[in-house]
């Protein structure tokens, strides 16, 4: 089917997600309702989506027509029904719960139109999962938006086992036509893609501190100062090929054998969570909470990305 077909879209969910993902389709050109249970709900998602588009053309990321555009095209919604019938596509963003996910699927698939594909935010379950209940599940794909979404460029399409290429490539195409970096995702794995991969650091990163080789500190100062700071323009496999296979291979040969091999979660973990040390929300995890801020963190996280983006911007003549 041609690029355009995707005209209408319904968003589900308000939450932190939702209002993101809508202004991302809106930027696209789709005009897209929130849905929320409750008028209220809807509205509230329908005023973070404008204050994003704000927050983006006051920092250069869209140009101010850009943005008023894009929150023309959005609307709130609390009739799922009626949403969902007028929707080429649908994007779940709902809590991560498989038996409340499934139940949503399969009600989605007797209301949707029959060429509407359906979509869930989902960043770990198993997207093949929560089709099981659709009679058509090779319209159902995940589309993973990383957070904060209206900032992150990558959106993980994932395919499950009865999902059509043709529907994975109909989306991935309305991805790049809102400015967002699709991949494809083949096989239907726990974690994805992108989860996979980060994962795989955090067990090694807190393999690190567990073992005393550096204190949590200094492991996020190595990732952030080091492999980190060039990962945007530098792929962990492109790095590979520049060093040379050869190298790489050495290295793998001997680092391996000393890395973390839990076939579950790490112990410092487990044992974390057993303390009540849960991170922000309970004040202590890896760091203690009352001497530092989140709400820091966070906007120091979302400058470097508007500036990242800003260099990626083709210049204005």
């Amino acid at each position: 089917m041609p690029e355009q077909d995707f005209r209408a879209a319904a968003v589900i969910g308000t939450g932190m997600m939702g209002p993101g993902i809508a202004l991302t389709l809106a930027r696209g050109g789709v005009a897209t309702a929130l849905v929320s249970r409750t008028a209220e709900g809807a509205a509230r998602g329908l005023a973070a989506a404008g204050s994003l588009a704000r927050f983006l053309a006051g920092h250069g990321l869209a140009a101010p027509d850009e943005a008023e555009r894009a929150q023309a095209l959005l609307a709130a919604a609390s009739r799922l029904e009626e949403a969902v019938a007028a929707a080429d596509i649908v994007i779940e963003s709902a809590p991560e719960e498989m038996t409340f996910k499934q139940d949503l699927f399969a009600r989605l698939d007797a209301l949707a139109a029959p060429g509407a594909v359906l979509a869930s935010n989902t960043s770990g379950l198993s997207i093949t999962a929560i089709a099981a209940r659709c009679r058509h599940p090779e319209r159902v794909l995940t589309t993973h938006f990383w957070n904060p979404p209206h900032l992150m460029p990558l959106v993980e399409i994932v395919r499950g086992e009865k999902t059509a290429a043709e529907a994975a490539e109909r989306v991935r195409a309305l991805m790049s036509r809102c400015g967002k970096t699709p991949v494809v995702v083949k096989k239907d794995r726990p974690g994805q893609l992108g989860n996979r991969l980060q994962h795989a650091m955090v067990r090694e990163a807190a393999h690190i501190v567990a073992e005393g080789i550096a204190d949590a500190e200094d492991v996020d100062l190595a990732a952030k100062t080091g492999f980190g700071l060039r990962l945007p323009v530098y792929g962990i496999l492109e790095h590979q090929d520049a060093v040379g296979l050869d190298l790489c291979l050495s290295i793998q040969e001997y680092v391996n054998r000393d890395l973390a091999r839990d076939a579950g979660a790490p112990r410092i973990l487990r044992d974390l969570v057993a303390a009540g040390r849960l991170g922000v929300k309970s004040g202590r995890g890896f760091y203690d909470w009352s001497k530092r801020s989140i709400d820091v963190v966070r906007r120091e996280r979302d400058a470097f990305l508007v500036e990242f983006l800003r260099s990626r911007r083709p210049p204005t003549s």
